[in-house]
């Protein structure tokens, strides 16, 4: 039965939230440490002292700052992404001149996920600012570099339209296309690449959890081994910002080279490399699962 672009993108937008939900469900304590070791690098000497002073001095709360703007962010994100990558497929195959049905390659998912992460980087970017200031509140009041912290999602909603209007939940846009963008090439190129590998000349819809799981998680690794130092920076802009005015891309890029070397943008590697595997290998099994689920039931009528 031939789905019509409507009833598809709104199977897609569904199955991008499951997916979105499952990434944060498995990811966000990891996710927590990235933010806080990328920001304040100084406080602590690596993941393990990152998690035991975290959990000493806030508790295991603390682990889960910021999941409510996360589960938004992510639901968001992955629901916009996954509906744009359908349509971004079929623009795909107009410009190589192929079927609407034709099963496109590796590289050109790849190309059109990268084109779909575009568009979703405008519902992503309000809501990692507020997810990331969250996570990494305590610190700047332990750094002295706010009096005062704002510890709900209200607060530091109502805090950024009183000092910066609507278009403050923007800070670090510049930041987030230039790690979206390229990111979700290799995110898309190295998932279908991976499925591909494991299909072996079967069908990848044939796939059955476990290496979806891997194919995910091995997506996910891409994604931040190649785009990790543009994270590290958008983080720094996004959280300083709340002291006062945060240089831009280039400026905060050059200021951490200089300041505290090269390394200083690899900051919490660890943390996020754990929580790429794990949670993009979630998103896919959630994705794939609940996509199938969907157009069962459709086919069924």
């Amino acid at each position: 039965m031939r789905v019509n672009s409507a009833v598809q993108a709104a199977i897609d937008l569904t199955a991008g939230a499951a997916g979105g939900t499952a990434c944060v469900v498995t990811g966000q304590p990891f996710d927590t440490a990235k933010v806080k070791m990328q920001t304040f690098p100084n406080m602590y000497k690596g993941l393990v002292d990152c998690f035991v002073k975290t959990y000493k001095q806030v508790g295991f709360r603390g682990f889960y700052e910021g999941t409510t703007p996360a589960l938004v962010a992510n639901i968001a994100e992955n629901s916009v992404l996954f509906m744009c990558y359908g349509f971004c497929q079929q623009i795909v195959r107009r410009i190589v001149g192929v079927d609407r049905k034709t099963k496109l390659s590796d590289l050109q998912n790849a190309a059109a996920g990268s084109f779909a992460s575009a568009f979703a980087t405008l519902v992503l970017c309000p809501t990692e600012l507020v997810k990331c200031r969250l996570q990494a509140m305590h610190e700047m009041q332990l750094s002295g570099k706010i009096i005062q912290g704002h510890n709900t999602v209200w607060s530091v909603v109502k805090g950024v339209i009183q000092k910066d209007g609507p278009l403050g939940f923007y800070r670090g846009l510049s930041s987030t296309l230039l790690r979206e963008v390229p990111g979700y090439f290799f995110f898309f190129g190295g998932y279908e690449l991976s499925r591909t590998f494991f299909a072996s000349g079967r069908s990848k819809d044939e796939l059955g959890p476990i290496p979806l799981l891997l194919s995910g998680g091995f997506g996910g690794s891409c994604l931040w081994i190649a785009v990790y130092p543009v994270d590290c920076v958008k983080s720094r802009i996004q959280v300083l910002s709340m002291a006062g005015k945060q240089a831009g891309f280039m400026g905060t890029f050059v200021t951490v080279v200089r300041t505290e070397g090269v390394l200083a943008l690899y900051s919490g590697l660890t943390p996020t490399m754990i929580r790429a595997f794990v949670a993009n290998g979630a998103l896919f099994l959630a994705y794939e699962y609940s996509r199938k689920l969907m157009m069962k039931q459709i086919d069924s009528y």
